[in-house]
């Protein structure tokens, strides 16, 4: 059941995607935009943690869930060590996804030479 659940959760977060990319005629910027700042504001009322713990993957997988890893690290750290902890908090719970896709996309850029 729970692999129902995460593929239904993630798979309706495509389904918003697809349907913002198609229907409102916004930019994947756009879309990779207003779902971070949707998963922050979820985590901000304490809502995306609850998502989490129903779907599992299906939360935890979609982009949604790198806005609240920033404002869940942010506002942990705000609390132990004031104004700096948001920066602190922000870059120790995502940098290993930034400096991963940092290195990949060097990497398919030395490997495969895109033209664009």
């Amino acid at each position: 059941m729970d692999y129902l659940w995460a593929f239904l959760v993630g798979g309706g977060i495509c389904v918003i995607g697809q349907i913002l990319l198609d229907v409102a005629k916004l930019t994947p910027a756009h879309v990779l935009s207003s779902f971070v700042v949707t998963g922050a504001v979820l985590d901000g009322f304490s809502l995306y943690d609850k998502l989490i713990k129903f779907a599992g993957a299906g939360a935890t997988v979609p982009i949604t869930s790198f806005g609240h890893s920033l404002l869940h690290g942010a506002m942990k750290q705000a609390e132990d060590h004031g104004f700096i902890g948001v920066a602190i908090g922000i870059f120790q719970l995502t940098s290993a996804g930034i400096a991963s896709a940092i290195l990949f996309g060097f990497l398919v850029a030395v490997f495969f030479k895109p033209k664009g």
